[in-house]
């Protein structure tokens, strides 16, 4: 997926989770954040952050926040993202290569499921997860509490019980992390309901990404430790998080 008209900028403050104040050309400007999450760890003050500007005369915001530089990992942070990259990704036949139909925005139970899919005699749901929050080399979400997210994991376990296949996607907005965990620190309801998901059958994916100012695309699939402690402590005993791998490094 790629984006249009791209602008470098300097992070300044957030005055709520739908803007943030940003230096731009030299002046301040208020722009839309496409993304609601927390992201403390990401907009620091002065932190290099890229816009796109969104063509729309009409709008309050010239520009959407959609990338930031956190010490010299590029992530991309827009909460739109994932979608669209997984949408791509399986639609080239990487996530089943004899997909026959992919329907986005299905409604099953009392949830609407990110993707609907066919192949061969299998049927199937599919949630995605946009991953944002990095601490040395694992990769967590939530950021903060969901539960959205939660009821989610619940309607899979179900769409599993009734036959069809189930996944979550964990989309990882950056690339290189080591593993992906949940949250339990954050959110360890969450975390309890992806561990019964997992043992009622549902696939638990994480894929990285290669991400520019432009552009995000999954890439290469992460570890998955269901155990947030466990993760910890095998990453403790390898080395330490290496930044330079191919899309990793925001642009000089």
């Amino acid at each position: 997926m790629w984006y249009e008209h791209i602008r470098p900028a300097a992070f300044l403050t957030r005055p709520n989770r739908f803007i943030a104040r940003v230096l731009l050309d030299g002046a301040e400007e208020t722009v839309h954040v496409k993304n609601t999450g927390r992201c403390r760890e990401l907009l620091v003050p002065g932190a290099r952050v890229w816009l796109e500007e969104s063509g729309n005369p009409a709008r309050k915001t010239r520009f959407d926040l959609v990338a930031v530089d956190k010490g010299g990992l590029l992530i991309n942070m827009d909460a739109q993202a994932p979608n669209r990259a997984f949408g791509e990704w399986a639609a080239g036949g990487r996530f089943r290569p004899d997909l026959t139909l992919l329907r986005p925005e299905t409604a099953w139970g009392g949830s609407r499921f990110d993707f609907y899919w066919e192949a061969g005699e299998e049927r199937g749901f599919v949630e995605v997860k946009g991953v944002t929050l990095e601490r040395d080399g694992l990769v967590l979400f939530p950021d903060a509490p969901t539960q959205r997210g939660v009821k989610h994991l619940e309607e899979l376990i179900r769409a599993r019980q009734a036959g069809y296949c189930a996944a979550v996607c964990f989309v990882i907005q950056m690339k290189g992390p080591s593993a992906f965990a949940p949250n339990d620190e954050t959110h360890p309801v969450f975390g309890a309901a992806l561990r019964r998901a997992a043992q009622s059958g549902v696939e638990v994916l994480a894929m990285d990404c290669r991400v520019t100012p432009e552009s995000m695309e999954l890439d290469a699939p992460v570890d998955v430790w269901l155990q947030m402690q466990e993760a910890q402590k095998q990453l403790a005993r390898i080395l330490p998080f290496v930044r330079n791998v191919p899309g990793a490094n925001p642009p000089k």
